[in-house]
């Protein structure tokens, strides 16, 4: 137990000598890993699921400490982090009592306080317990309002990457992938529910038909424990986690740099040739994952003698054809057990690079798949005859393809058509190498179809269910290590005369408004979608 002097701080009830509890705070998207780049991570001010991982592990090793109320509000984490959060609160109450206190009742914010012994919600608490669905919004009518038309190019069916930009509506075949993920995320809900509040998984379906209205009705079906304002759930002895912050940080000495060890090395963002950099433009804008950051990273793990495996953390709906490949070799050739741990999204080239690891894990409600190649262009030709704008091309036709002030020609489509195809047919390889399946078997369940993680499990697309805390544990499996080994993040070393965060100021700047360079082949999965 800490010295008595430290509680002293706290001031805290007469004849109380330490907190019994604390109130931990869930609140906004809670992105699963703090950001590698210099800049980013020191305008980060959102918390993290891997400083909340480091927060219920000291939690639960203080042993002047009775309980956590965990307070869940404006949680707006997707699906799957809210299920890695779901297993942190999980090994957390083995060692303490843990209580969530929920006031906005939601599919998502079930999720994370499932993981808690007991919840607790308001009588007056918002309820939107009513399943999963997406609406992606079409702007190709909008579009060609404004004289922009759209060509898209994609192999196959579900590659649906820039039907919104291309089309005035959803086509069947999307419509079908998406009903499809839809079912499968609701059934590892349900499946999450029932394990959690000991019911059976029909029971817990059943709640997705019963379109609750009150947090009374959800108490009276099982769904929480029961109703109470958090001052009820609260003793004199109560302190916010922040203020006891200096009692749970560990003391360690130096880590020992040649101690076994296990690395992360994380792809956020859309995937793009050269570094790393975040692009602040609306519709194409966000993290991006460049192949030359990754690649020199994981060079870094794989040569650090104190490495003897690494997790590749995956939250990306792919982006260019060949970052991805470059990624995928640079994984694949890897002497070190390398395993994959998917996010919010591990589809097209997320999952292309992922197929070349030794043990892919999935959260069931992660987006993957996608096993498609898509290419287009904007075409501006009716915009500039409005607006007075008349390109003059010179030179051979085939140079100015990409032009966006024409169309493809019928030899244009049919030679990208047919770059496109090559890149699918070694998308396909890759995964058929990979996951040790048929090419004939890949092209089946893929043809650009996105799956839920508890889909592709099955489909033998992923080998496990879990998050980060389960991939640091296979690889310390892989490597014979002993469980709870160390990790540290593996960057690339700086390199050149500008200091790292000048470096992506500058870059930040020189993005453009197509986010993939020079290329328009991409595996490429638009992550416009978002359930709700």
């Amino acid at each position: 137990m800490p010295n008595l002097p430290l509680f002293d701080k706290l001031n805290l009830p007469s004849g109380m000598t330490h907190p019994t509890w604390v109130v931990l705070d869930l609140t906004g998207p809670y992105p699963e890993r703090q950001p590698t780049q210099p800049l980013q991570a020191l305008l980060n001010r959102t918390e993290t699921v891997e400083a909340l991982q480091a927060r219920a592990e000291a939690l639960a090793e203080a042993d002047w400490l009775h309980g956590v109320l965990v307070r869940i509000s404006d949680f707006t984490a997707s699906p799957a982090t809210a299920h890695a959060i779901r297993g942190i609160l999980g090994r957390l109450a083995e060692k303490k009592r843990v209580v969530a206190y929920v006031p906005q009742l939601t599919m998502t914010s079930l999720i994370a306080a499932s993981g808690a012994g007991e919840i607790a919600a308001p009588e007056s608490a918002d309820v939107m317990v009513s399943g999963f669905a997406a609406q992606p919004t079409y702007m190709g009518a909008f579009l060609k309002k404004q004289g922009i038309e759209f060509e898209n190019l994609r192999i196959k069916e579900y590659k649906a990457a820039l039907t919104r930009f291309s089309e005035d509506q959803m086509d069947d075949a999307n419509r079908e992938q998406l009903q499809a993920y839809l079912s499968g995320i609701e059934t590892a809900w349900a499946r999450d529910m029932a394990g959690a509040r000991g019911v059976s998984e029909d029971t817990a379906r059943g709640w997705l038909d019963a379109d609750f209205s009150s947090a009374q009705a959800l108490k009276d079906a099982g769904l929480i424990d029961r109703l109470a304002y958090e001052d009820e759930l609260v003793g004199p002895g109560t302190r916010p986690v922040a203020a006891i912050v200096d009692l749970l940080v560990k003391q360690f000495d130096r880590p020992n740099p040649r101690e076994d060890r296990i690395a992360v090395v994380p792809v956020i963002g859309t995937i793009v040739p050269g570094k790393s950099k975040n692009n602040p433009l609306p519709l194409v804008g966000g993290p991006m994952a460049g192949a030359d950051t990754f690649v020199a990273a994981l060079k870094r793990a794989k040569e650090d003698k104190a490495t003897k495996a690494i997790v590749v953390y995956v939250n990306s709906g792919g982006g260019s054809a060949l970052a991805s490949d470059l990624m995928h070799r640079e994984i694949v050739t890897s002497d070190k057990p390398v395993v994959v741990v998917m996010g919010e999204y591990a589809a097209s080239g997320g999952y292309y690079l992922a197929a070349g690891a030794d043990r892919i894990i999935a959260s069931p409600y992660t987006v993957t798949g996608s096993i498609g190649v898509v290419s287009g262009k904007p075409v501006m030709e009716k915009f500039n005859e409005r607006h007075g704008f008349r390109p003059e091309g010179v030179g051979r036709p085939q140079a100015l393809k990409y032009s966006s002030s024409h169309a493809f020609s019928a030899e244009q489509r049919e030679h990208m058509h047919r770059g496109i195809t090559e890149v699918y047919d070694r998308f396909t390889r890759r995964v058929a190498e990979g996951r040790k399946l048929s090419q004939e078997r890949v092209n089946e369940i893929g043809r650009g179809r996105i799956w839920s993680g508890q889909d592709a499990l099955g489909l033998g697309l992923v080998d496990e269910l879990g998050d980060l805390h389960t991939g640091l544990q296979r690889a310390a499996e892989l490597a014979g290590l002993k469980a709870g080994a160390p990790t540290w993040n593996a960057t690339p070393k700086n390199q050149g005369p500008l200091p790292e965060f000048v470096k992506e100021v500058r870059d930040a700047a020189q993005v453009s408004v197509w986010p993939f360079g020079g290329e328009r082949v991409l595996t490429w999965l638009d992550t416009e979608l978002k359930v709700r």
